[in-house]
């Protein structure tokens, strides 16, 4: 075999791996949703054949990154994944001051309390807590999940005190509606984040799922930059009461301050 034939052989071969690689990863993708998928949703989502997509499921469960539901065939996020995401959670140094305070503005509250960070274009759910007096489980929240930073009260609160540059990469690409209440329009979504930065709390009104709102308030360093961001969330009936919404925002600056000094 000639130098030349190795060569090819060893690019063929890696290319084939990464080939691998990349599909094993585009099927862990489709669980971000956290939605149990069988395996012809998956082959068609993703164009590849069934035994294909079975041999990636198999593989994956035996490394505890998925599970099966024995009843109805489908897989969804294993105990493997739920490790990773507290490996990520732990790069975040805020992350364990921050978490104490969860639970306590939640049972405060009487909401559902997220811990978020920013991820390139996206909020994503560090983690949360619910009342402890509530019938919820934490599974059915947010946490651990994405979404695009224009649509949601934490990623506006972070985005409001974003260094400008930060912020102008982000203004450069167009802001994408979710919901009919999605603020799309530069203008005023420029107007959106001057009365953030003025009032030091964002809100999203349905901005990223009808029936839910929110108020966040971000987490700052000692450069006045964002780390993260803390929200209240709940069903959009209930802060219709400005005092309450008002209220929820003491209590989220409160938190925040304390939050702020131990970081």
């Amino acid at each position: 075999m000639g130098l030349w034939e190795v060569r090819f052989k060893v690019s063929n071969e890696s290319n084939i791996k990464l080939k691998s690689i990349k599909k094993t990863i585009d099927v862990l993708n489709c669980f971000v949703d956290k939605q149990p998928l069988g395996v012809t949703e998956i082959s068609d989502k993703l164009g590849l054949y069934k035994s294909n997509v079975h041999n990636i499921l198999s593989t994956l469960m035996a490394m505890d990154y998925l599970d099966q539901d024995k009843d109805t065939g489908k897989y969804y996020i294993g105990i493997g994944i739920v490790r990773l995401a507290h490996a990520m959670a732990s790069r975040y140094t805020f992350h364990k001051v921050a978490s104490v305070h969860l639970q306590q503005i939640s049972d405060q509250a009487g909401e559902t309390v997220y811990l978020t960070v920013a991820m390139k274009r996206m909020v994503y759910y560090l983690d949360a807590a619910i009342p402890s007096a509530s019938n919820y489980l934490l599974s059915g929240t947010l946490r651990y999940s994405t979404e695009p930073l224009h649509c949601t009260g934490s990623g506006k609160a972070m985005l409001a005190f974003m260094s400008p540059e930060d912020r102008e990469e982000y203004l450069s690409q167009p802001l994408v509606a979710m919901t009919p209440n999605t603020i799309t329009d530069l203008e005023r979504f420029r107007e959106e984040l001057r009365l953030t930065r003025e009032r030091g709390y964002a809100l999203d009104n349905m901005e990223s799922e009808i029936g839910t709102r929110c108020v966040a308030v971000p987490i700052k360093n000692a450069n006045g930059l964002p780390v993260g961001a803390m929200s209240i969330s709940g069903p959009a009936y209930r802060f219709a009461d400005e005092e309450k919404t008002s209220q929820h925002v003491a209590l989220l600056k409160r938190h925040v301050r304390q939050i702020e000094y131990s970081i």
